[in-house]
């Protein structure tokens, strides 16, 4: 099989974790028999420093000629405040290419070699951590309009607009439901119904599609019992789902159950529209630039390396070999000369990713 794939290294350690993604790409693609085609391209300040864009057209339209997109990071705080917020290159890039994307997948691990890692006790610890958030990507705060601020200092006004419409929400429930189906076969949802309106048209839809999900079952929580019951017992989520803000939020609070964001990966998958055309899907470790370490081969590649597995199995179907560099990463984890400085080791990036290439056994 042939895989097309869009890279975009973006910024600070984008370059150096997405360069070890496609390292460890390389051997599993040609052990089974695949022919990985990478089509390179630039964002982010890189962009803008070529070409005076954060994403410029000849980016888009190699994004829209491959099957998947892999990303590495955007942004440069030293730079960014140069900028207004509306042009700056998290926003313009980011959200530009998720457009159309509306599912939001960050899956969750503590391997077991990594207990200590964990902020939490080892008796929370004890049934492991393996959970999948799915985060509706498209809606909410982030989209909703009006969005401004009114009037003059010191009396300025700012709104934001809060809206779901019941497609939205049905549409990632159904992702939802189907992933716990795959998995665990538990789902908990996630809302703050006794206060807002969306989060009420929310927990109803929930439930009336819970019916047509038997072998699943179904939990609610307000977002902010959720949010405690990460930390007091992690072990029993499955698959968690949820809309925009309160997904971004309690993503990044789960990316530290297993103790560092650098081991967390994501995907933003969509469907096709009435005409049949789809968005190009998007895999990204879900850590920021850091641009504090750029250069210095200390990032820790995890993230991006699972990224590249969510996209053979959510893009080509590939679920072997996704399968084969999980299994890959967590045996070079178990071995603590092969843990970044995020991990309290000592290693490199690349003597990392040499680890995991030597556990793949290609």
């Amino acid at each position: 099989m042939d895989l097309p794939i869009a890279v975009l290294p973006g910024d600070g350690i984008g370059p150096e974790v997405t360069a070890a993604a496609l390292r460890v790409l390389e051997p599993v693609t040609k052990k089974f028999g695949h022919r990985l085609q990478p089509q390179y391209a630039s964002v982010g300040w890189a962009a803008i420093d070529e070409c005076g864009q954060a994403l410029p057209p000849a980016t888009c339209a190699v994004c829209r000629r491959n099957q998947a997109i892999l990303f590495g990071a955007v942004g440069r705080p030293d730079r960014d405040q140069s900028l207004p917020p509306p042009q700056r290159p998290e926003r313009v890039a980011l959200l530009e290419l998720r457009r159309g994307l509306f599912a939001n997948l960050r899956h969750i691990v503590l391997p077991p070699a990594l207990a200590g890692q964990s902020p939490l006790k080892e008796h929370l610890l004890a049934d492991g951590i393996d959970i999948l958030i799915v985060r509706e990507l498209t809606g909410g705060l982030y989209y909703g309009r009006p969005q401004e601020i009114i009037g003059q200092a010191p009396q300025r006004r700012a709104v934001d607009t809060m809206a779901y419409a019941e497609p939205e929400i049905r549409r990632i429930l159904k992702v939802g439901f189907e992933s716990a189906r795959r998995r665990r076969r538990r789902l908990a949802s996630v809302d703050k119904a006794n206060i807002l309106a969306t989060s009420a048209l929310w927990r109803e839809v929930a439930r009336a599609m819970a019916a047509d999900y038997p072998d699943v079952r179904l939990e609610h929580l307000y977002v902010d019992n959720a949010s405690m019951q990460l930390l007091r017992r992690p072990g029993d989520f499955d698959v968690l789902v949820t809309e925009n803000t309160f997904g971004d939020i309690l993503s990044d609070e789960a990316s530290m159950l297993a103790g560092s964001i650098g081991l967390v990966p994501s995907a933003c998958l969509g469907e096709p529209d009435e005409n049949g055309r789809s968005a190009t899907p998007f895999y990204e470790p879900i850590h920021g630039s850091a641009p504090d370490i750029a250069g210095r081969n200390i990032a820790n590649p995890v993230g991006a390396i699972l990224s590249a597995a969510m996209m053979l199995e959510h893009t080509f179907g590939l679920l072997q070999e996704a399968k084969v560099i999980r299994a890959a990463v967590l045996a070079a984890l178990r071995d603590p000369n092969y843990r970044t400085a995020d991990l309290g080791g000592a290693a490199t990036c690349s003597a990392m990713t040499d680890a995991v290439i030597a556990a793949l056994g290609a």
